[in-house]
């Protein structure tokens, strides 16, 4: 069983017969934010997975009329493979801005050990990451912790989207969290996700 948690990743969480948005969150001070250079993050140990899924949601964004760039085609290879501390997230920062980055959009993957609703989640303020730099930092063992879902017995996908905006932190705008049962087949899954989110994203006027 350990062995097969170990071995679980982004997508094969993703691939499920059930792919279902638990609930969203949007800035309140925001009421349209238009983006158009997004950096896509898919957070993951394995790197033919973080290619797929960043590709597939990199294509749905350019779609759009977005210009959406993959985070592995950023970030140096090794930046993921050990702990980053605050300091280097705030040089990626600057970087992105002097790129003319205007969000990321963040996806990964969440295991809790309870199944509090995503409302009770969501008033738990202190644990509602308002900054990239903060969320990444949190979960960033996700990238090369072999033990990182061992304790997790509910599985469930965020994505958030961060602005970087000029004279100010990079600050959350949207999150949307969805949960994933019984994975068969990864890449009907990936569309029915990045669809999903996108379309969520859509009905409150969030890059679309």
């Amino acid at each position: 069983m350990k062995a097969t948690l170990i071995g679980i990743s982004l997508l094969l969480l993703m691939g499920c017969s059930s792919t279902r948005l638990v609930g969203t969150w949007k800035n309140p001070d925001t009421v349209i934010f238009d983006a158009y250079q997004v950096l896509v993050v898919g957070m993951t140990q394995e790197d033919a997975t973080r290619v797929e899924f960043e590709t597939k949601f990199a294509e749905a964004l350019k779609s759009q009329g977005v210009d959406a760039v993959r985070s592995i085609d950023l970030f140096d290879v090794e930046f993921t493979s050990a702990e980053r501390s605050e300091q280097e997230l705030a040089q990626v920062e600057e970087q992105l801005l002097d790129k003319g980055f205007d969000a990321i959009l963040f996806t990964k993957l969440v295991g809790t050990e309870n199944r509090r609703t995503f409302k009770e989640h969501l008033n738990d303020v202190d644990k509602l990451f308002m900054r990239f730099s903060t969320d990444y930092l949190e979960h960033q063992d996700i990238y090369y912790d072999p033990e990182y879902y061992d304790t997790f017995n509910i599985y469930h996908a965020e994505t958030s989207l961060y602005c970087i905006c000029i004279g100010k932190e990079i600050e959350l705008i949207w999150r949307g969290e969805v949960n994933v049962t019984e994975p068969h087949n990864i890449n009907k899954a990936i569309d029915s996700y990045i669809k999903l989110v996108t379309k969520s994203m859509g009905e409150v006027d969030v890059i679309f």
